[in-house]
């Protein structure tokens, strides 16, 4: 088969490692505020381990594709430095909060200008909201074929042959190309990339496409945002440490008679 052209959509957020004391929430202006760096969505790095496993036993050319109000090219030359081919920020302040459908839309402007592409990989779901949407919708825009949930991808003559993740098992899905699949994390983590090479890379000129809303033709009636009607903080869950002393029979026996208190 020829090589295959691989777009990968990779979001920027907030590092999900994050302890839980680095979230606070403003119950006023109905915000999450996560103190942390921001990465490259755990779920989006699995779908570029997934392209780069493809492109060393096919070759071809793997496209980034992050979209925000404002994307960070020094944390996306990520997708670089561990072998993607281009990168390709969608910025714009109309990007801010926008709903899973108007993402999609979004996506599938920029995917349409691209032109030339046989598969489209996203994450199974973001790490910061988990909607699992975007990738199914976009598929639903281009009238493509969409796999979910992958966690083996491979392309051959017939097209590309996913083994999806089902509560018993996997299944193993064909379909022809193009495509699109959502990446569970059964592909694998994306592959170490060396400091020495991320920062020779972060030196080294490097001109990244920066496509706006009226680069990509989009429609604004179209641009639909995410409405939090209600954010409130967590119940107290009244937790309290109890410390079991004594031998082992009298811990177990206090243990079970606390627990029988709890229910």
């Amino acid at each position: 088969m020829k090589e295959p052209q691989i777009i990968v959509c990779a979001k920027q957020i907030p590092d999900p490692e994050a302890p839980f004391s680095n979230v606070t929430i403003n119950v006023e202006k109905k915000q999450v505020v996560v103190d942390a760096p921001d990465v490259i969505s755990p779920y989006d790095e699995n779908g570029l381990e997934a392209a780069l496993k493809i492109k060393e036993e096919l070759g071809g050319k793997i496209t980034v594709l992050s979209m925000g109000r404002k994307v960070s090219d020094t944390l996306m030359r990520k997708a670089i430095a561990a072998g993607a081919d281009g990168l390709i920020l969608l910025e714009d302040p109309l990007f801010e909060g926008l709903c899973s459908n108007s993402v999609a839309y979004v996506l599938s402007c920029a995917i349409k200008k691209i032109g030339d592409y046989d598969l489209i990989l996203t994450g199974r779901q973001a790490g910061d909201w988990d909607s699992g949407q975007v990738g199914l919708i976009l598929g639903e825009i281009l009238d493509l074929p969409c796999i979910s949930l992958a966690r083996s991808v491979k392309l051959n003559d017939e097209g590309v042959l996913v083994e999806k993740s089902v509560p018993v098992g996997y299944e193993v899905v064909q379909a022809a190309l193009p495509a699109v699949v959502t990446v569970s994390n059964e592909v694998g983590e994306l592959r170490y990339v060396a400091r020495s090479k991320m920062l020779g890379l972060l030196k080294r000129p490097m001109p990244i496409p920066k496509w706006s809303a009226r680069d990509l033709g989009c429609d604004e009636g179209k641009l639909k945002k995410l409405q939090l009607v209600d954010l409130a903080l967590p119940a107290d869950m009244g937790r309290d440490c109890c410390l079991i002393e004594g031998a082992i029979d009298d811990q177990a026996g206090r243990l079970a008679s606390i627990l029988g208190e709890l229910r």
